[in-house]
C-alpha cells in the first residue's frame, strides 16, 4: 500500500469537482444501500466469524441502521446541500447573506471492530453526502468484515474517489502520516490520542468517537422487570457488552439491591438459559487479548469475592457469561477503565441523589442512563450530568434517532455524527455575503472627518435619531 499515492489520486479526483455534484453523491449513496440490500448474508456471516454476533443483532444493530442512514441521506440530501439564508444588518445594507455547505476535500475514516460494518459505513455515508473523497480503514481486529468491506466497496463504489485500505498498525500509521482534510476515528482513547497527535502536525480537524464508563442510575420507584430487561438489552444484548454505549456500571441504594439483583437474575436466565456459555444469543469476546484483559479485571484480588451472578468462562471459545459484581471498591481495576465486556459492577450509595456526585467525580462518559419515576431527580440528572448523551428509563436507544447528535464530550470524544450531524461533520460552513454597487457609503473612506465619525458612530450604535442628525448636518 502506498498511502501517499492513494491520497494523491483521490485529491486529483476531488480536484475535478466530480464528488461535489448532487448526482455523484446520490449514485454513491445508492451503491452503499445496494451493498447492504444485496449482501446481507455475506455481511452477517462475516460478523459471526469475527464476533459470533447473533444474526438478529447483526441485522438490527448494523445492517438495518446502515440502510436507514442511507435512506435518510438520499431523502434529505437536496435540503442539506441548500445554502441557508441568514439575516444581514444595517452595516452591510443593501446586501444578502447565506451559509453555503461545502465538502472539506479528502477525508480518512478509521473504524472500530465491535460494530465493524455500521461503524465503518455510517461515517462514510456522511462523508459522501457532504461531497468528499474518502479512504476507509476498517479494523484489522474484525478481519472477515474488513475483507467483505474491501471487496464490496471495490465492486460497487467509484474507486477513483472512495477507497478501502486494509491492514494493521503499519498501514494505519502510514495513513496518519498523510495530510487529510478531516479524520474520523472510532475506538479507544489511547489510539484516539495517537490520531489527534498525528492530525495536529497538519492542523487537520478530527472527530473522535471514543467511549468511557457509562453509568446506569436505578431509583426505587420503577417497574423493575421492564428496567432490568432494558439494562440487559443494552449490556449483554449489545455485542455482549462490547459496545461504547453499553452500561458500564450500575449505581443504586443499598435498600434497592435485593429487588434489583433478583429481577436481573430472573431475566438473565429467561434470556440466556441456565448455562449462558452455550447460548447462541451472546456474542463471544473478540479475541484472546480481550479475553485475558477481562479475565484480569475479574481476577483482581479486590473484586474476586464480589461476583454475585455469573463469572463462568470458556477460554477455548472466548466466552464469558453475563457477570454481576456487587460493591466493588472504587480503586479496583474494573472501576478504573472502560469494561467493554459482559461484566457489570453495582455500586451502592446511601441515597439515589448521591449518584450525581459519584458520576461527576469521574471523566465524562459517552452515555448516562437513569431509571426513575421521580421528575425532580430526572431534571437534576439532565441539568447536572455532562455526558455525550442521556437516556431516561432505557439504554442505548439514543443512537437510533438520527435527529439527535451522537458523540462524546471530554474524554469520551469530540465531534458528532448521525443524520445531518454526519453531513455537517464533513462539511465546511462557508460564509457568503453578497452586495451590489448601490448604496455605497462615503463615510467609510478616508479622509476621516468629524461628520463622518458622527455618522458611522450613529450607524454602528443603531442610533436612528443620531443618524438623521448626522445626515442633515445637525
Amino acid at each position: 500500500m502506498d498511502a501517499e499515492a492513494i491520497v494523491k489520486e483521490l485529491r486529483g479526483t476531488y480536484g475535478t469537482g466530480k464528488t461535489k455534484s448532487y448526482e455523484w453523491r446520490v449514485s454513491q449513496l445508492k451503491a452503499l444501500f445496494k451493498i447492504a440490500e444485496n449482501h446481507e448474508k455475506e455481511i452477517t456471516d462475516a460478523l459471526y466469524s469475527d464476533l459470533s454476533k447473533p444474526e438478529l443483532e447483526a441485522f438490527i444493530h448494523e445492517i438495518s441502521m446502515m440502510k436507514t442512514a442511507c435512506k435518510l441521506a438520499l431523502k434529505e440530501l437536496k435540503r442539506w446541500m441548500k445554502p441557508e439564508k441568514v439575516k444581514t444588518s444595517l452595516t452591510s445594507f443593501p446586501s444578502s447573506a447565506e451559509i453555503v455547505p461545502e465538502p472539506l476535500g479528502v477525508v480518512l475514516v478509521i473504524s472500530a471492530w465491535n460494530y465493524p460494518f455500521l461503524l465503518s459505513l455510517d461515517p462514510v455515508i456522511g462523508a459522501i453526502a457532504a461531497g468528499n473523497a474518502v479512504v476507509l480503514k476498517p479494523s484489522e481486529i474484525a478481519p472477515a468484515t474488513s475483507s467483505v468491506l474491501a471487496k464490496l466497496l471495490g465492486q460497487y463504489m467509484d474507486v477513483s474517489a472512495i477507497r478501502v485500505v486494509e491492514g494493521a498498525v503499519p498501514e494505519t500509521t502510514a495513513l496518519l502520516e498523510q495530510k487529510w482534510d478531516k479524520i474520523f476515528y472510532t475506538g479507544n482513547g489511547k489510539v484516539g490520542r495517537i490520531v489527534l497527535a498525528a492530525a495536529a502536525k497538519h492542523l487537520t480537524p478530527v472527530v473522535l468517537e471514543l467511549g468511557g464508563k457509562s453509568p446506569v442510575v436505578v431509583d426505587s420507584n420503577i417497574d423493575y422487570k421492564i428496567a432490568v430487561r432494558r439494562i440487559i438489552a443494552g449490556k449483554w444484548g449489545c455485542n455482549n457488552g462490547q459496545a461504547c454505549i453499553s452500561p458500564d456500571y450500575i449505581i443504586t441504594t443499598k435498600e434497592n439491591v435485593p429487588k434489583l439483583l433478583d429481577a436481573m437474575k430472573q431475566e438473565l436466565e429467561k434470556f440466556y438459559g441456565k448455562d449462558p456459555l452455550k447460548s447462541g444469543d451472546l456474542s463471544r469476546i473478540v479475541n484472546a487479548n480481550h479475553f485475558q484483559r477481562l479475565s484480569k479485571l475479574l481476577d483482581d484480588n479486590k473484586v474476586v469475592d464480589k461476583v454475585v451472578h455469573g463469572g463462568q468462562r470458556d477460554e477455548n471459545n472466548l466466552k464469558i457469561s453475563p457477570t454481576i459484581l456487587l460493591d466493588v471498591p472504587e480503586d479496583s481495576l474494573i472501576m478504573k477503565e472502560e469494561i467493554f465486556g459482559p461484566l457489570l459492577p453495582i455500586i451502592t450509595v446511601n441515597k439515589v441523589e448521591d449518584s450525581i456526585q459519584f458520576i461527576n467525580a469521574r471523566e465524562k462518559p459517552l452515555a448516562a442512563y437513569l431509571f426513575t419515576s421521580n421528575k425532580k431527580l430526572e431534571e437534576e440528572f439532565v441539568v447536572n450530568i455532562s455526558a455525550g448523551g442521556l437516556l431516561i428509563n432505557d439504554t442505548t436507544l439514543q443512537v437510533a434517532l438520527s435527529t439527535l447528535p451522537f458523540g462524546g464530550v471530554g474524554e469520551s470524544g469530540m465531534g458528532s455524527c448521525h443524520g445531518k450531524f454526519s453531513f455537517d461533520s464533513f462539511s465546511h460552513k462557508k460564509a457568503v455575503l453578497r452586495r451590489s454597487f448601490a448604496g455605497d457609503v462615503p463615510a467609510r473612506y478616508p479622509p476621516y472627518t468629524t461628520g463622518k465619525a458622527r455618522f458611522l458612530k450613529a450607524l454602528l450604535n443603531g442610533d436612528i435619531l443620531g443618524l438623521i442628525r448626522a445626515l442633515i448636518g445637525w
